[in-house]
This record gives C-alpha cells, sequence and structure tokens, in this order.
C-alpha cells in the first residue's frame, strides 16, 4: 500500500493580522455598508417622489423625501468615518 508520512502541516508563511488590521477591517466595512445603504436610500426615494408626482395625494413624496434624507445622512456618516480611518 502507499506510504503516509506523518508529516505536520508547515505553518503558514502569510502573517497573522494584527488586532488593529483587523479592527481597521471592521469599520471599513461599516463604510463600505453605510454607502451601499445610502445609495440604496436615495435611489429609491428618487423612484418613489417620481410615483408619488403622479399621484400628489398620496404619502409617496413625505416617504420620498424621507428616504432621501435617510440616504444623505447614511453618506455623510459614511464620509465622516472614512476620514477617522484615514487619519
Amino acid at each position: 500500500m502507499g506510504s503516509m508520512s506523518t508529516e505536520s502541516p508547515k505553518p503558514s508563511s502569510d502573517p497573522k493580522p494584527a488586532s488593529g488590521d483587523v479592527a481597521e477591517s471592521g469599520k471599513s466595512r461599516a463604510v463600505m455598508i453605510a454607502r451601499i445603504v445610502g445609495i440604496l436610500c436615495v435611489a429609491g426615494g428618487f423612484v418613489l417622489g417620481l410615483q408619488g408626482l403622479d399621484t400628489p395625494d398620496s404619502p409617496l413624496l413625505p416617504t420620498a423625501l424621507g428616504m432621501i434624507v435617510a440616504g444623505m445622512l447614511a453618506q455623510v456618516f459614511a464620509l465622516l468615518r472614512s476620514w477617522y480611518l484615514s487619519s
């Protein structure tokens, strides 16, 4: 039968990330999530706003405005967070 070696696996040559790198990765993930949410809210707000212009008595216009404001706030959060990460 074939010979089975009992060699232990070689340690990885890649160094483990420092704890600061892991924390920075989590912060950059928060920035990306905020940017994606901001883009989706602004785009959805404009779509709802266009639908609301067809029916002015519907609650779509205030909802669209709220979504656009929420998207802009998410974008500002992402901008400030990314500035904080770079400094």
